[in-house]
């Protein structure tokens, strides 16, 4: 049993914290709700960043930044999105020694502030589509902070479009989901439902609100990322116009789209274990440690360590980047050693004894499962790589079953209520009700409806008894 780590089964929430704080991945800020993201929390990010940006810049979507601190007349331009936002606001009203003339929002969402600016840009159909991102951090008042799961302050990417029809918005809104689909199970190896969500659950002010729900290892759900057809709200909001083909004045049909630092939290709660942090090897900063092994720390030092930095060196050149690191702690025992590198999630362990350098072997440790190997020197490289791409589909492959060994069906709201309470997990169920009644729900069970799965299936509601409702997925979430 891990040292410092409080097992899953006793104390979910505390287990959750000591998985980050053993793993050093983030601290809380001297302001309440706020983190600081140390180095590997943060390196994790970075990676999920890349291989996100990559995949935005891919399908033609070009970064830009826009400013911190939004007129807070501008958040009262679109009803719904002020009502949804209001209050988590943090508002700025003195600066400079004075009060300031108008409060300044900090940035909880930009779609008030890109609005105004796509509106003095966008001046014909041949301006259009407009397809911009950007990187940055967000603050929204957290009443019940987490680490990484809800803070104060967070970081994303917030994409934001201008179309010049329905259908391309509609489009691109998918586009996007799809995008995120993609990252999150073949680089995070986290399998997500993606579809709709109901009315209760849409972003203040869209017309509808695709997600990729995930489930974690207490079974609950964690909304991923989001996508957001905002139809014409904000571009009428806004008076984001242009001159048509037809040469008439019409407006924008515009998307966002997020995903955030909360993903870190979900690859901790999908995939880790009592033993500390696991993390997809795509995902990995470190995919490979190398440990120089002696009972005399003179020859782990003088004669194993440069046969440790050749193979670290060998194995970056093939890995495509500094993804391995050589642990030089002698002064520790081998066992502080192994379980320093455990606890981090580090992949792949190469340890490198007397012995092993006899036998012309190295020894090889799987994080995932713990299993052990003995690899001949000749033989480190492909076995490393194979093992790397075996780890990353045995974490996709568990958490999948996992999640499908937790979902359940119910033909009536009775049932849902019995399951939730019982089971827990994913509820499918036919839903075809009002916001009053995903409250009650709520209310009732404490699950919320997470996503209609697409497709055109559609049976009785198990709230109003009509027919045409589509089949929805409920759970508790965080």
């Amino acid at each position: 049993m891990a040292r410092n780590i409080t097992p899953r089964n006793e104390n979910y929430s505390q287990w959750y914290l000591d998985v980050i704080k053993a793993a050093e991945l983030a601290d809380y800020a001297p302001v309440r709700g706020c983190m600081v993201i140390r180095p590997t929390g943060y390196a994790i990010w970075e990676n999920i960043q890349a291989k996100l940006d990559a995949e935005i810049k891919r399908t033609g979507h070009v970064n830009a930044y826009f400013p911190l601190l939004i007129p807070e007349s501008f958040f009262r331009k679109e009803a719904e999105h002020v009502e949804g936002f209001a209050p988590e606001l943090a508002m700025v009203t003195h600066a400079g020694g004075e009060e300031l003339e108008e409060p300044l929002a900090v940035r909880s969402t930009s779609e008030t502030v890109i609005g105004h600016m796509y509106a003095k840009w966008i001046q014909s159909w041949r301006d259009l589509p407009v397809l911009m991102n950007q990187w940055c951090n967000v603050m929204r008042w957290e009443k019940r902070p987490r680490l990484f799961l809800r803070t104060s302050e967070f970081l994303w990417q917030e994409g934001h479009t201008a179309h010049e029809t329905e259908q391309e918005a509609r489009e691109e809104m998918l586009r996007m989901l799809e995008v995120y689909r993609k990252v999150l199970e073949e680089e995070l190896a986290i399998p997500v439902l993606a579809g709709e969500k109901t009315a209760g659950e849409r972003f203040p002010g869209a017309v509808d609100t695709h997600t990729c729900e995930a489930m974690m290892s207490d079974k609950r759900a964690l909304q991923a990322a989001t996508s957001h057809f905002l139809g014409q709200n904000f571009s009428r909001a806004f008076g984001i116009q242009f001159q048509n083909r037809e040469g008439e004045l019409a407006y924008c049909w515009t998307t966002s789209w997020g995903l955030s630092t909360r993903t870190v939290g979900a690859l901790i709660m999908v995939h880790s274990d009592d033993d500390g942090l696991i993390i997809p090897p795509r995902i990995a900063p470190i995919k490979a440690a190398i440990l120089p092994i002696s009972k005399d720390e003179s020859i782990a030092a003088n004669d194993i360590l440069p046969k440790a930095k050749e193979l670290s060196a060998k194995l970056d050149d093939e890995l495509g980047g500094m993804f391995t690191k050589v642990d030089t702690d002698f002064h520790m025992r081998p066992g502080d050693r192994f379980f320093a590198h455990l606890q981090k999630g580090v992949p792949v362990r190469l340890e490198l004894g007397e012995k092993d350098i006899a036998a012309g072997t190295v020894r090889l440790v799987r994080r995932d499962t713990g299993a052990k190997m003995d690899v001949k020197n000749d033989e480190v490289i492909p076995t490393v790589k194979k093992v790397l791409a075996d780890i990353q589909a045995n974490l996709f492959s568990r958490a999948k079953n996992f999640r499908d060994e937790n979902t359940h069906d119910a033909s009536s709201y009775e049932e849902l209520k019995e399951i939730i309470a019982d089971k827990g997990g994913f509820v499918r169920a036919y839903f075809g009700g009002t916001k009053d009644d995903e409250t009650r729900i709520r209310e009732e069970t404490g699950a919320t409806p997470r996503c209609i799965l697409p497709g055109n299936d559609t049976g009785k509601c198990i709230i109003t008894g009509n027919d045409g409702a589509r089949l929805t997925v409920f759970a508790k979430a965080y």
